[in-house]
């Protein structure tokens, strides 16, 4: 097995008592596709939550590239390499497209940084990447808000690849989209994992058959099966607390 990218050992958090994730392990390799997935209440969202320092952890370790964010600031290990996304899309709406990959631009986002921003030519060739690559090419002097679901959370994405983070955390990101636009984002995120590693919440069975390269399932905050998606689904237990209903 190669050196996974991302380490997480033993890692519990309590809430009164109640242990959200419990002593749970997690290895992901460099340019892996990793869904997670399981029922309502198992920890997925509190697991990227302490991975991107969020919610702090009760215990364990969590190591990003042999660097421990366990106890960093959500933004030092923003800078560390680490991208999240949110259920809900966080833009700017009442910018454009443009300005709203402009400012994740690294250099646009501490105060001074903002203040020192120049439109250079590395902003904005970053930006029309970025902007094909999430299929809003054509919009990019469209205001945000003008936007359908879907493209909101192409464009959610795109601010993160403006930042170009080695490890991208998505959580349901197909929620609410069209089959269309959920066919175009599962080809979005393939090419995304060509060169980092991606971590997708997702309830959408048929897309994280197309997007999974293994599946993680939880429950209870602990890890109940991993492999390929063809084995979680055959596996009895996964059928039982997750499948089945």
């Amino acid at each position: 097995m190669a050196h996974p990218i991302l380490v997480v050992e033993d890692l519990t958090v309590s809430f009164d008592g109640f242990k959200a994730v419990d002593s749970l392990n997690l290895y992901v390799e460099q340019n892996e596709v990793r869904v997670i997935i399981g029922p309502n209440g198992a920890g997925k969202t509190t697991l990227l939550d302490l991975i991107c320092g969020r919610t702090r952890a009760t215990q364990g370790t969590i190591k990003f590239k042999d660097k421990e964010l366990t106890g960093l600031a959500e933004h030092k290990i923003v800078r560390a390499g680490v991208g999240r996304k949110f259920q809900t899309p966080s833009i700017y709406e009442n910018l454009t497209v443009y300005q709203n990959l402009e400012v994740s631009f690294p250099r646009g986002r501490s105060v001074f940084g903002a203040l020192a921003f120049r439109r250079t030519a590395d902003v904005t060739e970053r930006v029309e990447r970025v902007a094909e690559e999430i299929y809003l090419r054509d919009q990019l002097q469209t205001e945000a808000g003008l936007l359908s679901h879907g493209q909101k959370q192409w464009l959610e994405i795109g601010m993160l690849l403006m930042q170009e983070p080695e490890l991208l955390m998505l959580d349901e990101p197909v929620a609410g989209m069209s089959v269309r636009e959920r066919q175009q984002t599962a080809k979005l995120l393939a090419r995304v994992s060509a060169d980092r590693s991606v971590i997708v919440i997702e309830h959408d069975m048929e897309f994280v058959k197309n997007i999974a390269h293994r599946v993680t399932v939880l429950h209870q905050g602990k890890v109940l099966a991993e492999g390929s998606m063809e084995r979680v689904q055959n596996d009895p237990r996964v059928i039982e607390v997750y499948l089945g209903h």
